[in-house]
């Protein structure tokens, strides 16, 4: 019985021809590549000089354009010069998205943090952990980027909300459930937290329970961002207080010095008032020596 490698046969592979050209003008081809490889747009004066003779440019443009017309690629006039582009309805798959990192200062982390792990958490009680004023626009920041929410308003003296973390606040760190963020020996063998930490010191255990709590009211249908926070405080508004204490301080100086210099005249004048006396006295004085001579 003979091998397969006996009686395996060469077969001729067959030989693929290239697609024969669809009947077009050669000025077309030519004006493709020229337009294709240059990397700006070109007169139609510079591509006639490139064409062999005879060769009606303008009418080759026209029906070149009208090729491209349906493509994604169009042949397109531009201040009378003649260039491909990409189809007007198709610029949208050449639009590129980029995203702008900003780095957070220190307080907007001071206070996310603070919020992650106490929440729900009030301003105020955000200032008495920090232990520093917290500005308005470091919340605004972290409302911004969606990492913090108002969950509604505390059952107390004026009704301060009461902020939260997101959703969006899970995603950006990648975690779970809040119940992920590290905890007291996690820190500390991050380093984050010094391993001297005064007696009693504990990392709250946040919950991710939306719920809200006993001392805590929802939120009221009008309430919106711009008036859940306190306003800040105007520079321009402080400008008018600071010149009328410095006017006030200036009519003050001035009403000084015009007592003093009414005060400087008063000195002056009580000797010239004092002379007439002090002339008796000295009269009196010689005539008990004139008498005393007697």
């Amino acid at each position: 019985m003979a091998s397969l490698a006996e009686v395996r046969r060469e077969e001729p592979e067959e030989e693929v021809s290239p697609m024969d050209p669809v009947a077009r003008p050669e000025e077309l081809r030519l004006l493709e590549a020229l337009l294709f490889a240059s990397a700006e747009p070109i007169d139609q004066a510079t591509l006639a000089k490139r064409m062999p003779d005879g060769v009606d440019v303008k009418a080759a443009l026209a029906q070149l354009q009208a090729e491209y017309a349906p493509r994604g690629v169009n042949l397109v006039r531009v201040a009378n010069k003649w260039t491909f582009r990409t189809a007007g309805d198709l610029s949208w798959l050449m639009t590129r998205e980029s995203t702008e990192t900003r780095k957070l200062s220190r307080a907007a982390i001071e206070v996310l943090a603070i919020v992650a792990y106490h929440q729900p958490v009030t301003r105020a009680e955000i200032e008495e952990i920090r232990g520093v004023v917290t500005s308005k626009g470091t919340i605004d920041v972290l409302l911004e980027t969606g990492w913090i929410r108002p969950r509604g308003r505390r059952k107390t003296p004026g009704r301060p909300l009461t902020f939260g973390t997101t959703d969006a606040f899970l995603s950006q760190f990648s975690l779970e459930a809040l119940g992920d963020l590290p905890g007291l020996e996690e820190l500390k063998g991050t380093g984050l937290l010094d391993s001297r930490l005064p007696t009693g010191f504990s990392v709250p255990s946040p919950s991710d329970d939306a719920t809200l709590r006993e001392d805590e009211e929802p939120l009221e249908p009008g309430d919106t961002l711009e008036l859940l926070l306190a306003p800040a405080v105007e520079p321009e508004a402080e400008e008018p207080k600071a010149e009328a204490e410095a006017t006030a301080e200036v009519e003050t100086t001035a009403e000084a010095e015009v007592e003093a210099d009414v005060a400087s005249d008063a000195d002056a004048a009580e000797p010239d008032a004092g002379e007439p006396e002090d002339r008796a006295d000295h009269a009196g004085d010689e005539a008990d020596t004139e008498d005393k001579g007697e």
